[in-house]
């Protein structure tokens, strides 16, 4: 992704949650030049990745394939500093833009549309290698709680909410003609470094063209300072 792009793309979404009235704390506004003069009462933010986030999956196709996420809180299993045993995201999806097809090995998640467009999830489970199960999907929608063929697509409209287990393969996208969407997630604690299961092969992290300036610092970015 080029720099330019991110920059924009984080802009629009601080933007979007104004609009939403979801507000975000001081640190989503800082820029490279401020988190310098950070010191180390902020290492929390820095090692639990707090902050911004974006992803192309490696298509390098972001509006097709793609999110723009901002992490809350978040706590680190292996660092008693941090017992924090959950997480939390606000993030933003667009009509169509595609979040692949994954899993988590550990994490149990609640994916919520704050506000805006509709969200469409769909879902399977897995087998011990990976691939899809012929079986059906256990969902759980704010306290309902039934089974559905695999590849069902659920519809969550705003304040809506779904369940997440580990092992459940699921993709979602802003639905056409509703509009972008905003998303929270509520979870256990989140590791993109080794919880993350992609169905076909897709990267967590974009590479970044610098044909400009950064704006503001995504949280892959902090030890690069």
């Amino acid at each position: 992704m080029k720099r330019s792009e991110i920059n924009e793309k984080i802009r629009a979404g601080l933007e979007f949650m104004d609009e939403m009235n979801f507000k975000l704390p001081p640190f989503a506004r800082w820029s490279p030049e401020e988190w310098l003069t950070k010191g180390d009462e902020y290492d929390e933010i820095r090692d639990n990745m707090l902050g911004w986030d974006i992803t192309d999956f490696g298509s390098g196709n972001f509006i097709k394939s793609g999110l723009l996420l901002f992490t809350l809180r978040n706590g680190n299993i292996g660092n008693g500093r941090y017992a924090k045993p959950y997480a939390e995201k606000i993030m933003v999806t667009e009509e169509e833009q595609i979040t692949v097809l994954h899993f988590h090995w550990k994490k149990m998640e609640d994916i919520i549309n704050r506000g805006g467009g509709n969200l469409l999830v769909q879902l399977y489970n897995s087998d011990e290698s990976g691939n899809f199960a012929n079986t059906p999907v256990e969902l759980s929608i704010d306290g309902r709680n039934y089974t559905a063929q695999p590849g069902t697509i659920i519809r969550l409209t705003q304040g809506e909410s779904i369940t997440l287990s580990p092992g459940q393969y699921h993709q979602f996208w802003g639905e056409k003609g509703c509009g972008k969407v905003l998303l929270g997630e509520v979870s256990k604690v989140n590791d993109d470094h080794g919880d993350n299961r992609f169905y076909a092969p897709a990267g967590r992290f974009p590479e970044i063209e610098e044909d400009e300036f950064s704006r503001y610092l995504l949280c892959s970015e902090y030890t690069k300072i």
